[in-house]
């Protein structure tokens, strides 16, 4: 009976069956396996269970999967009841915690996250995704935060969720725990990525903030019930910060922090990656200067800065149509100008298209920054301002 009604449950939640399900968290569990191998498989059979009941040698044939993976595949056909039996247990928890179990293929999934590399294939959601999540912001940074880092995290966070941005952050200590609560504390609302199962809340004493984001946002992890806060799951859940947002702002890091961690994925996947200056000296302003004077962030220095930045993503529709003044150019910058428009370039195609040497588009691409007429995305990308 129990289990007939976890079918049910699941069957409302999710597009996989309760027997897929325990099947795609079978294949989860091998070595060698994630996201892209799962996908992989999963197009060449069609269903989770066909994967393994198909042959070793139909297994190994398939690009990118060694005879070790297949062996590990077969291995694991045994460990089916077990993993039935562990998902009824995940369902059974989620049930309790009013929480959710979603995957890659529900309309719930969030689409941001589906853009980026190595996306989780299964989530479990302590809340509800709103289209309005999609305009959302990560701050992040260290979890010994000095008196100007905390005053910067509050003026931030009030100011961004004063214009309905999201803001997203990862529940830790100092940096993380002032965005989450100040957004709270404003009438916001917020997201929080955890390294740990959903049942347990780490720091301790962020317990209550944990149960007001759930409350008015999200809670959100890749791990599943009863998994502990272990070192390694919090360079993971970096990614899911980043990619749930428009991008990421580093409120003062170490140059070996997880904040720093956060913005390269956010510089990997394609989103902005934003950073406060800080005091030189400072520990804590190490990491966020580097990513300033490595050309990885935009230096920042009030909220408006984030969004004027991130104006054309927030309201890509708005002004369209309508022709622009042309600013004032000479030749070679009228030239570059010309070959820009909304979708981005990178600098060798400008160069290549232009006729000019790649620091020459460099320099006048500066020239056209400081005149509004253009503007730069990471990974050397430039669109027209």
């Amino acid at each position: 009976m129990i289990l007939k009604f976890r079918k049910k449950q699941l069957n409302k939640l999710s597009k996989l069956s309760f027997e897929e399900l325990s099947f795609l968290q079978l294949l989860l569990s091998i070595e060698g396996i994630g996201t892209a191998r799962s996908l992989l498989l999963l197009k060449h059979f069609h269903t989770f269970e066909n994967i393994f009941n198909a042959h070793i040698n139909t297994i190994q044939n398939i690009e990118s999967i060694n005879t070790v993976i297949a062996n590990r595949i077969k291995n694991a056909v045994p460990l089916i009841d077990e993993y039935k039996t562990k998902t009824e247990q995940q369902l059974t928890t989620a049930n309790k915690l009013n929480a959710e179990i979603i995957t890659f293929w529900d309309e719930s999934y969030p689409e941001p996250l589906k853009n980026i590399y190595l996306f989780p294939l299964v989530l479990y959601v302590k809340g509800n995704f709103l289209k309005s999540d999609d305009a959302s912001v990560a701050i992040v940074g260290t979890r010994n935060p000095t008196s100007y880092g905390k005053a910067q995290a509050e003026r931030f966070a009030a100011d961004l969720v004063k214009n309905n941005i999201v803001i997203v952050s990862g529940l830790a200590r100092g940096i993380d725990s002032i965005a989450h609560s100040t957004a709270l504390k404003n009438g916001g609302r917020t997201i929080a990525v955890i390294g740990s199962g959903l049942d347990v809340i780490y720091p301790p004493e962020n317990r209550k903030l944990f149960e007001d984001i759930s409350n008015s946002g999200i809670i959100v992890s890749e791990f599943p019930f009863g998994t502990k806060p272990d070192a390694p799951n919090f360079p993971k859940r970096n990614r899911i910060i980043s990619g749930l947002t428009l991008g990421s702002l580093v409120i003062e890091s170490d140059i070996n922090g997880g904040a720093l961690q956060t913005a390269n994925y956010a510089f990997d996947q394609d989103r902005e990656v934003f950073s406060i200056p800080g005091n030189l000296g400072i520990k804590q302003s190490e990491g966020t200067n580097w990513l300033i004077q490595s050309g990885k962030a935009k230096l920042v220095k009030n909220p408006e800065d984030i969004l004027l930045e991130l104006k054309l993503k927030l309201i890509p529709e708005i002004g369209k149509n309508i022709p622009q003044p042309k600013p004032d150019l000479n030749l070679f910058e009228e030239k570059i100008y010309n070959l820009l428009n909304d979708e981005p370039k990178h600098i060798d195609e400008i160069a290549a298209l232009s006729g000019l040497s790649i620091s020459d588009c460099l320099v006048n691409l500066l020239s056209l920054e400081f005149k509004n007429a253009v503007r730069q995305l990471s990974g050397k990308k430039f669109v027209k301002g």
